[in-house]
């Protein structure tokens, strides 16, 4: 009997390490939660850009933390009730990549860091006190798109230059996208050109009708305001853009790929990689009130050559040496 017990005894000590502690670690493991705008449960280039943030912290998805995830499908209007979600499941840090699931994590998730990637100014936008000292619950990166509108301009003034009326296509019921129209115009009557505003609304928003206005109303080229409702369409609108003639401006690489013609902006996986430096500094203890807001050094220009080709547009040498990179 005494041996069956010393057994028994061994069997415990052996099926718990490879059983019942695997549990209690994953348990134990740092919940974050990210709110995926655009795209489904199959890919997100944000998360993925995270998750390899991550892992240069030393942190592995599934393994020793643990990444809810939220999926918006490009409804603006899901995100507050995702955010919700999250806070009721007590993660320990929200990261909150668009204006939208920002302004409900601060209004849900006082008590839970929110690590942000805006292309507000987060100062005016109320998010935080000051860009060295955000004073609150939230702090991370501001790329602070709307403050290149006038580049964006100039640059498509290289490709058309007798360009005199541009079109912009925002979404109309996006935080972000009402600051950009505002940008866009102040920005145009800089360069003497009149603009030309194409707004559209979710969940079933008329591209084809947007489009083809802005083309009937006399505009040579249209810019494209990024934010989750545009991502989900992104194919759709340029596709269409292309059709009509109509050269587009995009804010951020991916819609390059997609079919725009030109983007100029920041290197937003780059930004997705280093909010996981935040999320790694909060829970080793560091406070969101006290870290610095960052914002990005360099901003890319992508040009999809296919496009260009397809628009029959000619990319002047000058704007071919500044392209990062030529998308054939």
């Amino acid at each position: 009997m005494k041996r069956q017990m010393q057994f028994l005894a061994v069997m415990i000590v052996i099926l718990v390490p490879f059983g019942l502690l695997d549990a209690q670690t994953m348990r134990k493991a740092p919940r974050i939660g990210f709110v995926v705008s655009a795209g489904d449960n199959r890919s997100s280039e944000e998360l993925d850009a995270f998750k390899a943030g991550l892992q240069k912290h030393g942190y592995v998805d599934g393994k020793n933390i643990i990444i809810e995830r939220k999926y918006a499908m490009g409804r603006l209007d899901r995100i507050p009730e995702l955010i919700n979600e999250l806070v009721k499941e007590n993660v320990d840090v929200i990261v909150a990549g668009n204006n939208v699931a920002i302004q409900a994590a601060e209004k849900a998730a006082k008590s839970i860091p929110t690590v942000f990637v805006t292309s507000l100014d987060p100062v005016a936008a109320g998010y935080v006190k000051s860009f060295a000292r955000p004073g609150g619950n939230l702090t991370g990166l501001s790329y602070l798109s709307r403050e290149i509108s006038g580049k964006r301009i100039e640059l498509i003034k290289y490709l058309i230059p007798k360009m005199s009326r541009l079109a912009v296509l925002w979404d109309m019921n996006g935080p972000g996208p009402v600051v950009a129209i505002k940008q866009y115009e102040s920005a145009a009557q800089d360069f003497k050109i009149s603009l030309q505003s194409v707004g559209v609304e979710g969940p079933n928003p008329n591209f084809e009708g947007a489009i083809r206005a802005a083309k009937k109303g006399g505009s040579q080229a249209l810019i494209v305001v990024g934010n989750p409702l545009i991502a989900q369409h992104q194919a759709e609108i340029f596709q269409r853009a292309i059709k009509e003639k109509l050269p587009t401006m995009a804010e951020d690489s991916r819609k390059v790929t997609a079919g725009a013609l030109i983007s100029y902006g920041a290197d937003l996986a780059e930004l997705y990689r280093f909010a996981a430096t935040y999320v790694d500094a909060i829970l080793k203890g560091d406070k969101p009130a006290n870290m610095l807001v960052e914002q990005p050094k360099v901003f890319e220009i992508f040009i999809n050559m296919k496009t260009a080709k397809q628009l029959g547009v000619q990319i002047p040498r000058q704007v071919m040496v500044m392209a990062n990179e030529l998308i054939e």
